[in-house]
């Protein structure tokens, strides 16, 4: 079954998250965070996949606090649009939409251990969400923008954290996989012969074997520790 409900974070504002729930027994939650755009069709379908696993899948909606809803397709027009409302958010007074997810995260565990996984930016929210909220047990970012430079790279992680990269990524430089990876030698990291957004059936970027190897290796990572 799946729906949208509302949610509330620590400072008041109320915002819309997917919910997709198990057909049976519920083993766990994740949490799914969005790319630049938005709960579109991709992302409802991800959730909906963690749901038929027996998971609850929450995906906030990260953008809501600079436009409500914003649904995005792939196209040049999109892509900027998407930009732009990062852009926005990531200048919003902390803890920003952390708080939301964190709202996100507190709900989920209704149904047990919670995980998150994030996808382009949603990955870096996700690294971020694996250093700074409280009340998961597991976290993978899928080619996280931003996480291997910086601020952000020098993060360190409370749970465990299993992350995908690809090789062909204009976005992340593999210097910048490398260095994370020499930083952070506890978590588990995948490279892929893919370019940046290989999970997004919507996309051109799309691999079907390298998203199929990273949805299993994150199913497996989810099983144990959060099942």
């Amino acid at each position: 079954m799946t729906n949208f409900i509302e949610l509330t974070a620590t400072d008041g504002f109320t915002f819309p998250v997917y919910q997709a729930r198990p057909p049976g027994p519920t083993r766990g939650a994740v949490v799914v965070l969005q790319e630049i755009f938005g709960i579109n069709a991709h992302i409802r379908a991800v959730a909906d996949g963690f749901a038929k696993l027996g998971f609850l899948a929450l995906a906030p909606a990260t953008f809501h606090r600079v436009r409500a809803g914003a649904e995005l397709a792939y196209s040049p027009e999109d892509i900027s649009a998407g930009v732009a409302l990062k852009a926005a958010v990531e200048a919003l007074p902390a803890p920003g939409v952390m708080q939301d997810i964190q709202a996100a995260v507190e709900h989920a565990a209704s149904a047990g251990k919670v995980g998150v996984v994030g996808y382009c930016w949603g990955g870096l929210l996700a690294w971020r969400s694996a250093c700074l909220l409280s009340g998961l047990s597991a976290v993978v970012p899928y080619y996280g923008g931003g996480m291997t430079a910086g601020t952000e790279l020098a993060r360190q992680a409370k749970v465990p954290v299993l992350a995908h990269f690809s090789d062909h990524d204009a976005s992340i430089p593999m210097d910048g996989v490398d260095s994370f990876r020499q930083m952070h030698p506890e978590v588990e990291v995948h490279i892929y012969a893919a370019s940046h957004g290989f999970n997004c059936d919507h996309r051109a970027a799309y691999d079907a074997a390298a998203a199929a190897l990273a949805r299993q290796r994150t199913v497996d990572f989810f099983n144990r520790h959060l099942a």
